[in-house]
């Protein structure tokens, strides 16, 4: 008894065409996946209180760029990984130099280089000097002799006899700061994972039909 195995043009070419769908079908549920997990990062991020600039840090792009492929992946990053990573962990921030951070408060104002303003900073900035407090509790402090304006940031006294003048706390020190986690990325991008094969599958159907 012999068996012959013979393929019609129409048999390879269905084939074919089916292999062309999973390949539509896998790209298209990588890309929703990928812009979903960009959206909801973002999301968080905004929901977080972080702001819409550090949320548009996050982007995303689909592999093979141009082309259908059945080993379609996605790739979502940020281009702040710092800044994000850190909010993401809640790490234990120390000085570098294993003394104080310098925490300013509201009447220290805001560097203009942009971020935290640093005591070297603010004493070029304003012309007065620092002067440090220790306190057994609580954290020391750097208090300048000055005058709050009307924005309630610390400036020199432009009086002769001192009306005004008082002793304003300018930055707190502390050993170190427990950054409070603030985001769950990798609950999204869980999420982002599982739904790959629905998405998969819905997007094969629609090829078919």
């Amino acid at each position: 008894m012999k068996l012959k195995i013979v393929f019609e043009p129409k048999i390879v070419a269905l084939m074919q065409a089916e292999i062309a769908a999973a390949e539509k079908a896998v790209s298209a549920a990588m890309r929703e996946a990928g812009s979903g997990l960009k959206s909801d990062w973002r999301a968080q991020i905004t929901g977080a209180g972080l702001g819409r600039r550090l949320a548009n840090s996050i982007r995303s792009q689909t592999f093979p760029k141009s082309s259908n492929s059945l080993n379609a992946a996605a790739l979502v990053w940020s281009k702040a990984p710092v800044i994000i990573g850190a909010h993401d962990s809640g790490p234990l921030i120390r000085s570098r130099d294993g003394f104080w951070l310098a925490i300013p408060t509201p009447a220290a104002g805001k560097s203009t280089k942009g971020g935290r303003i640093t005591p070297g900073e603010w004493e070029r900035r304003t012309g007065l000097r620092l002067r440090f407090i220790y306190r057994r509790r609580g954290p020391s402090l750097l208090v300048a002799e000055g005058r709050l304006n009307t924005k309630g940031r610390a400036v020199a006294s432009r009086s002769k006899t001192g009306r005004g003048l008082t002793t304003v706390p300018i930055f707190l020190l502390v050993p170190q700061v427990k950054l409070r986690k603030r985001l769950d990325l990798a609950r999204d991008a869980e999420r982002a994972v599982d739904g790959v094969p629905g998405r998969i599958v819905a997007n094969w159907v629609d090829v078919q039909f």
